[in-house]
């Protein structure tokens, strides 16, 4: 791709992003989700190949539909109150069309089906782009309008816990395992919105941190599904060390990062007095946590077979840029023993 287009491309992305974040008008929300989707449109379609076109195409229905579902809802709420400003979405009906919609642009189930076919027809830097810059404008929104709709909420929570562990047992594809980990943590997010809307800020952030260093480690492995692990001993032995303790910390266990959410979450839930919601998520966990270890073993207990093209790989220079990796890896490894500055940080 030219670089003054990808170049435009990716400042389209970021406007429309920032619109979003900046607007407390929904006409100005909207415009500025409808601006971050048609930016990432020609990036998904970049490589000309069926899998990608159907994956572009299916991902613009999806958003297009949620995003004009936003613009009724939003309608329907100026109609019934007489305002546009996001913070008063006072009436029940266009809110629940709203976190409907704001659910199916992120992908959180039972609107959750888009996401691991999109997934899987791209190339892992424009699905690193789509499962975590994507996911802030959306976000964004639902941590204003604040839904208040404990059922609701829970429900499309829990759904999102169950289906991205249950979903993600049965794949071998990275990108469709890497999918429904998506779902599952989307799902812990909106559990704990509606009672500590710091706290899914809190998991959002550390999600991104950790997605982004899985995707950057299969993307210099050149890795895209469970068998082509195996031969990342000889492509970089060190990072191929760290990286069960990186699925490790995706799935929740301390002194890793990724426990610092999960554990929040469950405290926070527990003083809501809903121990069986708790309960549920916390088990939910496990399944995840089933694959994300089966994608340890594959890339550290299994040996390619030890032919020449094999075991050269390790001495030939790499040629991608790692220090992004670097940062992602030690924040996703590491920053557990931050947590009460992270929260205090979070809370002003």
């Amino acid at each position: 791709m030219n670089p003054y287009i990808l170049a435009t491309l990716l400042f389209g992305l970021g406007l429309g992003t920032t619109i979003t974040f900046a607007s407390s008008h929904w006409l100005l929300a909207w415009m500025g989700l409808e601006i971050n989707t048609l930016a990432i449109l020609p990036l998904m379609a970049q490589h000309h190949h069926p899998r990608a076109i159907e994956a572009t195409t299916k991902y613009f229905l999806t958003q297009a539909t949620a995003a004009a579902t936003i613009l009724f809802a939003s309608t329907t709420n100026a109609w019934l109150t007489g305002q546009w400003d996001i913070l008063q979405m006072a009436h029940p009906l266009p809110t629940t069309m709203v976190l409907m919609a704001l659910a199916l642009k992120i992908g959180l189930a039972p609107m959750h089906s888009w996401m691991p076919e999109v997934l899987q027809g791209l190339n892992l830097t424009t699905g690193l782009i789509l499962s975590t810059w994507q996911k802030l404008a959306p976000f964004a929104l639902l941590l204003q309008i604040q839904p208040n709709n404990a059922t609701i909420m829970t429900i499309l929570g829990l759904t999102s816990t169950l289906v991205g562990g249950w979903g993600g047992l049965n794949q071998t594809q990275l990108r469709k395992i890497l999918a429904y980990s998506s779902i599952a943590h989307l799902g812990w997010m909106i559990l704990v919105l509606q009672y500590t809307p710091s706290l899914t800020l809190l998991a959002l952030i550390t999600y991104i941190l950790m997605t982004s260093s899985l995707f950057l480690i299969f993307k210099l492995n050149k890795a895209t599904n469970i068998n082509t692990l195996a031969s990342s001993w000889t492509k970089a032995p060190a990072l191929t060390t760290l990286t069960p303790l990186l699925l490790l910390s995706m799935g929740g266990l301390p002194p890793l990062t990724g426990f610092m959410p999960k554990w929040l979450i469950l405290q926070e839930l527990t003083k809501q007095n809903l121990p069986l919601t708790a309960t549920i998520a916390a088990l939910t966990a496990l399944l995840s946590l089933y694959f994300y270890l089966r994608l340890s073993y594959a890339m550290t207990l299994t040996v390619s077979p030890n032919n020449l093209s094999g075991t050269t790989p390790w001495r030939l220079p790499p040629l991608q840029l790692t220090m992004p990796l670097a940062i992602f890896t030690s924040l996703t490894i590491l920053l557990l023993p931050l947590t009460p500055a992270t929260m205090a940080l979070l809370t002003l």
